[in-house]
């Protein structure tokens, strides 16, 4: 059987998902807070290595096939972890990373556990490698908004063999404690399953353990640098995993000639002056979770389930305002050019309970969302004759 991907949903008043898209890049006083994007990194050491290369166009030759090795030594120095037991290949963003793995690690007679809410696209390339996706629902209280230790004992079977763990979690930014880490990562070692580790929002979060520090031979991680580098649209990243795991992997990959050079000699950059910047975009991130958190306690019908959030995103629970998702995402976009997304896009179960939003961009236009959230929500209610219950 062929895997076919399901189509995008087209948004109203648009001929195709990529005239959307295309429309907002070139949207340049939108607030976005649709995409975790990060808008809060003014770096000059990756703009200056950017221009630098360009400069002395290095885009004219091909770069490594693995990435610079200097690259790859700051990674794994960022992770702090062991060379010896580590390796590293540099993708064309963490979604050929997401693509390299699983396509690397599955057989059509295997099962993949993931959550929903969660990342549908690693989902989907799951589905395509291997049998079938267990979605464990984790959108209640009860288990933290995560795939806890529990849930992922409960539909193990003998056919598992991967595990996604989204850490912190995109769309909730729900993270996991270092016990819950250390629980998992026996979970696979006993079970001799991988484990895939995205850590693309780790840099967000207060505290974040790494699982390939307990199970090095059993996981998967994905690296990113478009979220804490504010690099997305250089689409660079990495799969990080035993050497044997990695070797593997090698002899799948379609890039052989190379990840864009300009974007390795900026992620360079990046990582040897993060220390001059992680603490200013991460102090921004919190203070603009706080307005949000605002705006949803005087806005009836809203709430927070995860908040704070370890990530530089969080949903708004608008279940009870009979408003669907998508009605108030197009009206913010529409009419108060503020882009968020709707559920759908990170969940098949709950998708008509809530909106996505992200908050690393500037201060002040948070502060438009929190003045305008309320009023859309209000506003559409009047226009659609829904009155709040008491």
């Amino acid at each position: 059987m062929v895997f076919k991907k399901k189509e995008k949903k087209v948004p109203a008043g648009f001929n195709s998902v990529n005239e959307f898209f295309d429309y907002l890049y070139k949207k340049e006083d939108l607030i976005w807070m649709g995409q975790n994007t990060n808008h809060l990194q003014k770096d000059k050491h990756i703009e200056n290595a950017l221009i630098e290369a360009a400069k002395k166009r290095d885009y004219c030759k091909y770069p490594p096939p693995e990435g610079f090795p200097e690259l790859k030594e700051l990674i794994l120095k960022d992770l702090e972890l062991d060379p010896e037991l580590q390796d590293i290949q540099i993708t064309a963003s963490a979604t050929e990373a997401l693509y390299l793995a699983i396509s690397s690690v599955l057989h059509h007679t295997y099962n993949t556990i993931a959550s929903d809410p969660g990342y549908l696209i690693i989902n989907n390339f799951a589905n395509r490698f291997g049998n079938h996706v267990k979605e464990v629902p984790i959108y209640n209280e009860d288990c933290g908004y995560k795939l806890t230790p529990k849930l992922i004992k409960e539909y193990i079977d003998m056919d598992t063999k991967l595990i996604i763990l989204i850490d912190p979690l995109n769309p909730l930014g729900r993270a996991y404690t270092e016990e819950e880490i250390k629980e998992i990562a026996e979970i696979a070692k006993e079970n001799d399953i991988y484990l895939l580790h995205d850590i693309t929002y780790k840099d967000f979060s207060k505290n974040h353990t790494l699982v390939a520090k307990y199970a090095p031979k059993h996981t998967i991680t994905i690296y990113s640098f478009s979220k804490i580098f504010g690099m997305a649209g250089l689409r660079i990243g990495a799969v990080i995993a035993s050497p044997d795991l990695i070797r593997k992997m090698r002899s799948s990959v379609i890039n052989d000639l190379g990840t864009n050079s300009l974007a390795q000699k900026a992620g360079i950059a990046g990582l040897k002056s993060k220390n001059e910047w992680i603490n200013e975009v991460k102090e921004t991130c919190f203070k603009n979770q706080e307005i949000i958190k605002e705006a949803v306690d005087e806005t009836p019908g809203t709430f927070l389930p995860v908040y704070p959030s370890d990530a530089n995103m969080m949903v708004i629970d608008v279940s009870k305002t009979g408003l669907s998702p998508t009605a108030i995402c197009d009206y913010l976009l529409k009419e108060k050019n503020i882009f968020v997304r709707e559920g759908n896009y990170t969940s098949k179960l709950f998708a008509n309970k809530y909106i996505r939003v992200s908050y690393s961009i500037p201060t002040e236009q948070i502060l438009v969302f929190k003045k305008e959230f309320k009023n859309a929500i209000l506003t559409l209610q009047e226009e659609n004759n829904i009155k709040m219950k008491d």
